[in-house]
């Protein structure tokens, strides 16, 4: 069933995208009070006109609570599941409007597949996610990869599912006996492997409902990666038991890359504000891009944490490095909508063909390469920020 709503206008220009238009928001303040996702903000980064939903994912109770957290005119089209929607995930028109689709569009599925898989990278085990896809369009996200054109946010609804799930695997495991590089005594779970939770939490509760979730589990922590600044997490009340890693890079890097996420220094300007909310702050210095002067860059902005972080944060502080992976075929898409951004990522005699941990075919700077450059990350790190611990370098 399809109930007519506003149309969508002309997509963003493809050559300017981190010129994200304010779609006729007025640009004032959230209501004294009220929450960071009924403010500008929040609008500006997720204005839903259209709605594609299996039908338990509209009668379940998350399902209704997101429903009625949208315009009454919002069109709502019931499909069959939600990687089934040739409009959207078939649709190579949908390269020109891929920002506006990414604003505009939400997805409402159940996850029927509640599987927890081992990772030993960045946490111990991978959960089954709340949401698939992303309202921020980071030039080498891996999602789209597998989806097709578009890749709007999918919320899944079943999220007591989800929780019961993680809590049965949780107790499976019982006390962890030995410390490893993702925690020394909690078992870690990545709760946010194909979104972005602090994203999430602007249209529903999934977020705090994990996060409530971990509160009560002493032998396991939950763990997610985030470019985007939501205050309202700072009311969850985590007690320690979620980590949020502050994805950062420089941030010429980030204003070419990191289409409509929060600007580099508002992420590091968070980390006090979260740890002081009960949160364990780490850091993901991703993707690490080779360009001319990413040495230099990347040094600059360690500085910067280093003179701007408060010795609590510090304290606590571990990161992640990783190198860029990217693919043939958002290598394509990409120059569809934002051809710029191929300059530094598509680096043929850099890289080389390399299938991933989850079967992928990707492409990856060559082994020699990358061996170099994690080194003089290392060093880098050892020069500018001695304080902060790297958990693991990929």
């Amino acid at each position: 069933m399809t109930n007519s709503g506003p149309g969508s206008g002309p997509g963003p220009d493809p050559v300017k995208p981190e010129q994200q238009a304010l779609f006729g928001w007025s640009d004032t303040a959230a209501p004294a009070g009220g929450a960071f996702r009924d403010g500008p903000e929040a609008r500006r980064m997720l204005d839903v006109r259209e709605v594609y939903a299996e039908p338990a994912a509209l009668d379940s109770p998350r399902g209704q609570q997101i429903m009625a957290r949208l315009s009454p005119d919002v069109r709502v089209t019931e499909v069959e599941g939600h990687w089934l929607i040739p409009s959207l995930h078939g649709n190579d028109g949908n390269i020109g409007r891929w920002v506006r689709t990414k604003t505009e569009t939400l997805v409402l599925g159940v996850k029927h597949t509640l599987a927890t898989r081992p990772n030993g990278r960045s946490a111990d085990w991978i959960a089954p996610g709340p949401s698939n896809g992303c309202a921020m369009a980071c030039a080498y996200c891996y999602v789209p990869r597998r989806k097709g054109y578009a890749n709007p946010i999918t919320l899944f609804t079943n999220i007591e599912a989800i929780v019961a799930h993680v809590r049965r695997h949780v107790r499976a495991q019982g006390p962890k006996t030995e410390p490893n590089q993702c925690d020394p005594t909690a078992w870690v779970y990545d709760i946010g492997e194909n979104g972005d939770c602090s994203v999430d939490a602007l249209v529903c509760d999934n977020t705090a409902d994990l996060v409530a979730a971990f509160r009560g589990m002493p032998t396991a922590k939950a763990s997610f990666a985030t470019k985007f600044v939501n205050p309202d997490l700072l009311a969850l009340d985590p007690q320690g038991r979620t980590r949020v890693r502050f994805s950062l890079m420089p941030p010429d890097d980030a204003r070419l890359l990191d289409i409509r996420t929060s600007p580099i220094g508002e992420r590091i300007a968070a980390a006090a504000d979260f740890l002081d909310a009960g949160y364990e702050v780490h850091f993901n210095l991703s993707p690490i891009v080779l360009r001319q002067g990413w040495q230099r860059d990347w040094a600059e902005l360690l500085d910067h944490l280093d003179d701007v972080l408060p010795a609590r944060v510090k304290e606590q502080a571990a990161a992640e490095v990783i190198m860029l992976t990217h693919n043939q075929g958002l290598h394509e898409v990409n120059l569809g909508w934002h051809p710029r951004a191929e300059e530094v990522l598509w680096q043929p005699a850099a890289q080389e063909t390399k299938r991933s941990q989850n079967g992928a075919l990707n492409v990856r700077y060559a082994q020699e390469i990358k061996r170099q450059a994690l080194v003089r990350m290392q060093q880098l790190l050892a020069a500018h920020a001695p304080w902060l611990r790297i958990r693991y370098a990929f």
